[in-house]
């Protein structure tokens, strides 16, 4: 695709002096599919991004004004092309003001010619992350955020220099725009190696700045049932959501197809639920420092799950997230721990089911997922931790799993009547009263004890009498 396209892009531009710069060029050298070019162009980008997309039947917008930079792009979404202004006046110049050496290689547009002045090549081969030049993440502090999240993506290291280039520019980290930052760690997260990605933000001392709420995990000390302090465990617990998505099978049984469809769906802001339950993990014990209590050498968090909820608002408020990203992450923090206190009640009842259902919708699936990645990372020396206790959370979560895609899919159990008919046989006014008497129609149903209209208005006639 890369070469196909490159030819027809050559011949939209014309004599237009252009290169190709970037992640495609790194993507090319990598053996890897590029359906994505960046072009540097010796003039204003603009005739060159309709010449492209008109030749191409596509379309062009603008994508920045500060810095002159166009998109061409495929109606069907099959391919895009950003094109931006040279900067500097010559080629050598753009090169030498980008990030990093194995991103700033260009190939002549027309020619075909290479042109690598910091080595990129060598640091591609070798899987080297090195700064450009001593004013790269002086220049942009998010690039720090993307020098992580190539670490997750490719798994590669950080030149020792570049580390310490780094941390001087690291208290300036957070302050690109929120939903510039958000889209970098939201990257970073969906990667391959997210672990070692979240260990290079560390490195490079970006919690601080970036997410002070995973800083403060540092230290803080736990009771028996954990063998970590929180974000030693907070780590572990996003180890075991990698390690869950990976062997569903194992995890959740003959849902396990149903489970991967749903974490590859997409959720909001471009994150697919998976990104998002790996947020959750890193995020659901956020309140673990403010609400450590210790009393006669007992350590409890009462209330962090809430907290946590309400500060992981605050957290996508800051990274200008939208409502449906920043509530399904605090959703699984506020429901994780849930069912882990139904563990001892097996086997549930179906209105248990529906009850754990009906208050963790819409993420009653992901939450629970969670809740296993975070009993596997609980490994003190407590009952809670104990062989049979894990073994029976992992039980129950498989059990809760399979109810719980089928909820995503047909939703809460349809009423067999309306209210306002069911009010009529009852002989009672809509309000309150009816609303109490539907939930329980609901969950009556669900737990199978009413199969027709009829056996509901009786049994909401029983209700009524022994309200």
């Amino acid at each position: 695709m890369a070469v196909d396209l490159v030819r027809q892009v050559h011949g939209a531009v014309g004599d237009t002096p252009a290169w190709v710069v970037g992640g495609a060029v790194r993507d090319v050298a990598l053996g890897r599919e590029v359906n994505d070019l960046d072009l540097a162009v010796a003039e204003s980008p603009r005739q060159s991004a309709r010449a492209v997309a008109d030749h191409l039947d596509g379309f062009a917008f603008e994508l920045s004004s500060e810095f002159p930079t166009w998109r061409a792009a495929a109606r069907d979404g099959s391919w895009q092309i950003d094109i931006a202004e040279l900067r500097g006046g010559t080629i050598e110049n753009d090169l030498g003001l980008r990030d990093f050496t194995l991103g700033a290689i260009a190939v002549d547009l027309g020619t075909g010619v290479a042109l690598d002045p910091s080595d990129g090549l060598a640091d591609l081969e070798a899987g080297v992350i090195r700064a450009v030049g001593p004013e790269s993440f002086s220049s942009d502090p998010l690039r720090l955020m993307r020098a992580a999240r190539l670490v997750s993506r490719f798994g590669w290291r950080i030149d020792p220099d570049t580390v310490t280039l780094g941390r001087a520019s690291a208290p300036h980290a957070g302050e690109p725009a929120g939903e510039r930052t958000l889209s970098e760690l939201c990257q970073l997260m969906a990667g391959n190696e997210p672990v070692m990605g979240l260990g290079a933000m560390d490195e490079l001392g970006l919690y601080e700045s970036v997410l002070p709420e995973v800083a403060h995990l540092k230290g803080v000390v736990q009771g028996p049932n954990h063998h970590l302090d929180v974000y030693g465990h907070t780590i572990e617990v996003l180890e075991g959501v990698l390690r869950i998505e990976s062997d569903l099978e194992t995890f959740v049984g003959d849902s396990a197809e149903g489970v991967r469809a749903l974490l590859d769906s997409d959720l909001a802001d471009g994150v697919s639920r998976s990104t998002g339950l790996r947020l959750g993990a890193l995020l659901h014990d956020c309140a673990k420092p403010q609400t450590r209590k210790e009393e006669d050498g007992f350590v409890s968090f009462r209330g962090h799950d809430q907290a946590g909820a309400d500060s992981i608002k605050g957290i996508f408020k800051r990274l200008r997230s939208s409502n449906r990203l920043s509530d399904y992450v605090a959703d699984l923090t506020r429901h994780h721990l849930i069912l882990g206190f139904m563990v001892t009640a097996r086997p549930l009842s179906r209105r248990q089911t529906y009850a754990y259902l009906k208050h963790t919708d819409p993420v009653a699936v992901d939450v629970t997922l969670l809740t296993v990645a975070d009993r596997l990372g609980a490994r003190g020396n407590a009952s809670i931790a104990s062989e049979e206790m894990i073994a029976g959370h992992l039980e129950l979560a498989s059990e809760m799993v399979a109810d719980g895609l089928e909820w995503h899919r047909t939703g809460p159990p349809a009423q067999f009547l309306p209210g306002d008919e069911l009010a009529a046989q009852l002989g009672i006014e809509p309000g309150p009263e009816l609303g109490k008497i539907m939930d329980e129609l609901a969950e009556a149903r669900y737990a199978g004890e009413i199969a027709s209209a009829n056996e509901a208005v009786e049994f909401a006639r029983r209700f009524l009498d022994g309200a």
